[in-house]
Order: C-alpha cells, then sequence, then structure tokens
C-alpha cells in the first residue's frame, strides 16, 4: 500500500451546545446534559449572571467569568423570569454574532410579557381567555363585566409559577387588590374566570412541529392555581390531534420551538391560557415517563444542521 492510499481519518466535529441556565443542578438542566452527552453533542452551561458583554465598532465578544466564550454553534435558553432583562441581553449578544438560539431573544421577550403574548395570539385567531388591561380605578364594574363578571383572575402582566395571579369574588377586592398593585407600579391584567375547569389546566410540551408530552393538572383543596410549585397534582393524560394542533399554533404564534402551553377547557373548547419558553419538565417527565430532554435535544441538533 503506497502512502498515497493512506489518508488520515476526519474526526466528525462535535456540535457545540451552549445551555443559559443559572444551574446545573436544576433538574431540567442536569436531564438536557444527560440528552445531549448520549447524543455525542459538546455541552457548556452558562450562567447569565456570570457573563459580561464587550462592544466596539465590528465586534461583539462575551466573556464569562472574565474568559472570552467561543461562540457555540447553537444556544439553548433557559432563563428564568427573575434574570430576564440580564438573559435577553446576553441571548442578543450571541444571536449578533451568528449562534443559532432555540428560542430566540424576540420570542422569548413576547412570551414574558402576558399581555403581549395574548395580543399576539389574540390576533391570530387562537382562542384565548377575555382578557382587560386597565389603568386607573374609573368604569371597574363595567372592566369586570367584560371579563365575564366575577369572580375574576387578576394577574401581573410579568409572572411565573403562579405568582402574581389573584382571584376576586368581590368588587371590594378587586379596588383593594388593583389599587394596591397601582402603587406599586404593577401592571394588571383582568381575565374571566372559568369556572368549569375547576381548577385544572392542560400542560402542553410543544417541541417543534409536536407535542411530546401532555399532563393534566389539578390544583390542591381551596386553591385555585393548579402550578406545581403551588402543590397542584400532576397525571399523564392523552390529547386530541385538535388540542395538540392548538398548543403547536399557539408556540409558532410566538416564535417558539421549546414550549410549555397551558390551556383550560371551557364550555366553549379549549383556550389558551399562558406560553412558557422556559418549561421546566420534571413534573411532565416523571408524570408521562416520557424523554422531553432527548427530545429537546433532538430538535436543538436538528435546526443546528
Amino acid at each position: 500500500m503506497s502512502d498515497a492510499d493512506v489518508r488520515p481519518v476526519r474526526r466528525k466535529k462535535k456540535l457545540k451546545l451552549a445551555i443559559l441556565s443559572r444551574k446545573t443542578s436544576l433538574y431540567s438542566t442536569r436531564r438536557l446534559l444527560d440528552a445531549a452527552k448520549a447524543r455525542g453533542v459538546s455541552t457548556k452551561v452558562i450562567d447569565v449572571l456570570r457573563c459580561s458583554l464587550s462592544l466596539e465598532s465590528g465586534s461583539l465578544q462575551l466573556f464569562v467569568d472574565g474568559k472570552l466564550l467561543a461562540r457555540p454553534d447553537v444556544v439553548l435558553p433557559r432563563i428564568g423570569a427573575s434574570v430576564t432583562t440580564h438573559g435577553l441581553h446576553v441571548v442578543r449578544q450571541l444571536e449578533a454574532q451568528g449562534a443559532r438560539i432555540v428560542n430566540s431573544s424576540a420570542a422569548i421577550e413576547q412570551s414574558r410579557d402576558k399581555l403581549r403574548a395574548l395580543q399576539r395570539l389574540s390576533q391570530a385567531n387562537v382562542a384565548v381567555p377575555r382578557t382587560v388591561l386597565a389603568r386607573g380605578g374609573k368604569h371597574l364594574e363595567a372592566l369586570v363585566a367584560q371579563v365575564g363578571g366575577l369572580p375574576a383572575i387578576l394577574k401581573m402582566i410579568r409572572g411565573t409559577q403562579g405568582i402574581g395571579v389573584m382571584i376576586a369574588h368581590t368588587m371590594a377586592e378587586v379596588e383593594s387588590i388593583l389599587a394596591t398593585l397601582w402603587e406599586l407600579g404593577q401592571e394588571i391584567l383582568l381575565q374571566e374566570f372559568i369556572a368549569e375547569a375547576r381548577g385544572n389546566d392542560l400542560r402542553a410540551l410543544v417541541v417543534g412541529d409536536r407535542v411530546v408530552g401532555a399532563m393534566r393538572r389539578e390544583a390542591k383543596q381551596g386553591e385555585f392555581r393548579s402550578n406545581l410549585h403551588r402543590g397542584g397534582a400532576a397525571h399523564s393524560v392523552e390529547i386530541s390531534p385538535d388540542v395538540a394542533k392548538l398548543a403547536v399554533r399557539a408556540a409558532r404564534v410566538l416564535g417558539l420551538e421549546v414550549a410549555g402551553v397551558d390551556l383550560l377547557e371551557s364550555h366553549a373548547g379549549f383556550k389558551v391560557l399562558e406560553v412558557n419558553s422556559s418549561p421546566g419538565f420534571e413534573g411532565l417527565e416523571r408524570a408521562t415517563g416520557i424523554d422531553v430532554a432527548g427530545a429537546i435535544v433532538d430538535r436543538v441538533v436538528e435546526l443546528a444542521k
């Protein structure tokens, strides 16, 4: 055999994935790391609060703990609500550097603003609860009537895990809650209370163009919020093609590749309550046995190609 017949074996370049997450100890982050490792994906977890940005004409750089970060091939933001602002700065810097982002900064930003998300969904004819934004104490009875009367849900425009969501059974409660939160500079939504849901909602985990799993969340006794962080219970559930299509459409309208879509069942059918751009999936994996992390990483790899 001649030297010409001996050719070096080219090793396939590993995909470089950056997961933006505060802690590697978080369940969803650990599972994503395991799924990436199993698929031969080189993965780095980056805490956005340890990032600094450097900009000058024609140059954008990102540093982690003072060290220059080599641009990853693809970025999966797992940005908590408490660090949204700085997290979005980091995501935009990586976008400007040319990294592929799953989900984009624009999609994350509009999903975090409950009113903006509902505006986009409503504009696209996606079924949502009747909602009113008000500022000031006049005509409150008329506003409550617009969302179907009492009881009514009041929620802060930015919030997560059921935080900032309240129920008012009387006009006195509505007036008191609004007056207090307006005084604190908060923007508040009034929303219809869907009694027939009986404190239950549906969480569908959308990845790409499909729902990879769904669970029904049931509020604990005496609680109207079904969030697992509020003590709710979760059960695996099979959803109809129409409900799956609604969940995927809601994610697509907001530009999200990975999303947790919360739906309430009303007499008029399912309505999209909220769309989460950084959904935790511990409860879903435990309730369904589905490898959600693997599905997310598979989608990341697909988009990176």
